[in-house]
């Protein structure tokens, strides 16, 4: 009989979801344990099923999960993650990179969920103290929180590296906010060259003030780009208008800019894919999406569904690399924790995405 034949695989499986729990206490969620087991989510959701019923995984609420055994593996170092959302796309790619990136390092990751609240940011702030880790990895939207958050960190002595978002004090790391912005604003102006022959009627910007002046660099750098491929755009034809981020919010904003204005080819920035895609959806339910093109930002999965849709008017995203942030953010907590040089600020790469390349960039049998 062969070793194959002495085992069972359905164990084998469970015993990888158990080990999935890094750290005592640590709450996981079912799209968490997929990604560290890379299980599907219906053996994983089935197992999960099975362990908690016999008793060896606690379900603490809807969707999350926490081992009731003692991790089999302990690292000397742990690090705290406060996760921007679990709403967000762009957020569970970050999240699961990081856990995938810890996972192979045998570091301990307290993982914590900020909910796109301040509140909630200033108070996983202190568990996490509480919990004594040895490096924060901060994701949180809200610049008037941010010097809060640093001050706690910095008494408790504890270095901050702030994802996206600036924090006093902290490692930044992420978008080059004004060289994605400028990358988008420029593919914007070749399209309008070359199907409008540059002749444009309106910009609407999209754009996310509770972020802070950071992230409005895409904006800024939109505009430049658009200004620099259509020279002597007049400034005039600009709007700006809150998003916050979100469809919903971008799709109803967006109404209600079309219910006021006249029919025009309308060139469209936005801070981030949702908003690009409210305000996309705007101008299709109003009969008018033969006059508008749509630029995004992150080119995330529900992006690049659009971006494959035939005769789209999202002409293009600009990519960030979520799934990848993993592989840098962890290897510069552990420099940064070896008293090694770090620079104060590490930008991502970014890459335009458009219906054109995006087979090669993502493709579809793995996006």
């Amino acid at each position: 009989m062969s070793k194959d034949s002495e085992t069972v695989e359905a164990v084998v499986r469970a015993c990888r979801l158990l080990q999935s729990f890094h750290v005592q206490e640590e709450v996981l969620t079912l799209s968490q344990l997929v990604a560290r087991t890379r299980l599907s989510k219906t053996t994983c959701f089935r197992l999960l099923q099975s362990l908690v019923k016999g008793g060896m995984i606690e379900q603490v609420s809807r969707g999350n999960y926490r081992s009731r055994l003692q991790p089999l593996r302990q690292s000397s170092v742990t690090l705290g993650f406060a996760a921007q959302t679990t709403d967000s796309e762009f957020s569970r790619e970050v999240s699961q990179s990081l856990h995938h990136a810890a996972a192979r390092e045998h570091i301990q990751l307290i993982a914590v969920d900020n909910r796109y609240s301040p509140k909630m940011a200033l108070r996983n702030a202190d568990l996490l103290i509480k919990e004594g880790v040895a490096l924060v990895l901060e994701f949180q939207t809200y610049e008037h929180v941010a010097p809060i958050i640093s001050s706690k960190f910095i008494e408790a002595n504890i270095p901050v590296i702030a994802i996206e978002i600036p924090h006093p004090g902290a490692t930044y790391f992420g978008a080059d906010n004004y060289r994605a912005g400028v990358i988008g604003g420029q593919a914007l102006g070749r399209w309008a060259k070359e199907n409008w022959e540059g002749q444009i009627e309106a910009v609407l910007m999209l754009e996310l003030p509770i972020a802070g002046s950071l992230p409005q660099l895409r904006i800024t750098g939109t505009l430049a780009g658009l200004s620099e491929t259509l020279s002597g755009m007049n400034t005039r034809l600009v709007t700006h208008l809150d998003g916050k981020g979100e469809f919903e919010k971008s799709l109803d904003v967006v109404r209600r800019y079309l219910r006021r204005t006249p029919p025009k080819r309308t060139l469209i920035a936005a801070v981030n894919d949702p908003s690009a895609l409210g305000a996309l959806r705007a101008f299709e339910e109003a009969g008018r999406g033969h006059l508008c093109a749509v630029m995004g930002q992150n080119a995330t999965r529900d992006a690049r569904e659009e971006l494959r849709r035939p005769n789209t008017r999202l002409i293009g995203s600009v990519a960030y690399f979520p799934e990848r942030y993993g592989e840098e953010l962890i290897p510069m907590a552990l420099s940064i924790l070896q008293k090694k040089p770090v620079p104060a600020s590490v930008f991502v790469k970014h890459q335009l995405i458009t219906p054109k390349n995006i087979s090669l960039i993502y493709p579809a049998q793995t996006d």
